[in-house]
């Protein structure tokens, strides 16, 4: 024989073994083993030795694949940030706040001392030059209305009746035809006070040659004049009867 025959040959014969095996491989993957057909078509019957080695194939029932479930765990950390919990951006927020606050609270201030009035103390000077005891009197009514009307209206006043020259008789207390009544007033109206001139007093004592003695509701000033024009001058308002 010859060598190409040979080649020939056991190029058939490895064929042969490929188509032989390929259906038993096939028949083991799927389960079952690979049964010869006869020369009639029909199956051999199993081997008593080996029943099973015809049986058909098991099957196989794959557990359903569980699902991977997750529980997140509990948050326990704080959330990184960038930015400070204290930076800038927090100064200026509560720098702004402050500032509307404190602007609310000038204007809530504003507005009351808008709507609320202030209450001042109203200051009137009476002037007496002259001696007249009707003029005295006029001085003490217009004294007792002025103090009379701002209780009413719950506001303070300060009057002061200031006597220099010839009105020094109405606080003198040998000479004075009011002594009486600013007796009175002394106790019921301490809102008035009394003024003498000490000026006029003392060119009184020269010419009459005796002291000149004055009310114990009356104070001794340096001069009448000058204490009206002090007065005056701190915003007291004047007023001559």
């Amino acid at each position: 024989m010859s060598i190409f025959q040979h080649i020939v040959k056991a190029a058939t014969m490895g064929a042969l073994a490929v188509l032989f095996t390929a259906p038993i491989a096939a028949a083991e993957q799927g389960g079952r083993y690979w049964v010869p057909k006869t020369s009639d078509g029909s199956q051999p019957r199993p081997s008593m030795e080996n029943p099973t080695q015809y049986s058909k194939p098991a099957t196989t029932t794959l557990a359903p694949y569980p699902a991977l479930i997750t529980t997140p765990a509990p948050y326990s950390g704080s959330i990184k940030s960038n930015r400070a919990p204290h930076g800038p951006w927090l100064v200026k927020n509560s720098t702004d706040r402050l500032a509307v606050k404190q602007a609310h609270k000038r204007s809530f201030l504003a507005a009351m001392a808008r709507t609320v009035p202030v209450s001042k103390t109203h200051r009137l000077i009476l002037q007496v030059d002259t001696n007249d005891p009707a003029a005295m009197n006029l001085t003490l009514n217009n004294a007792t209305n002025v103090t009379q009307h701002y209780r009413e209206l719950r506001e303070k006043v300060k009057i002061e009746v200031i006597t220099f020259g010839p009105g020094l008789h109405m606080l003198r207390d040998d000479t004075s035809p009011v002594k009486a009544r600013i007796e009175q007033m002394a106790l019921s109206t301490p809102e008035v006070s009394f003024k003498a001139c000490g000026n006029t007093q003392e060119k009184m004592q020269q010419a009459e040659h005796k002291d000149i003695p004055i009310v114990s509701q009356a104070q001794v000033v340096k001069s009448g004049v000058v204490r009206v024009m002090e007065l005056q001058e701190t915003g007291w308002t004047y007023v001559k009867p």
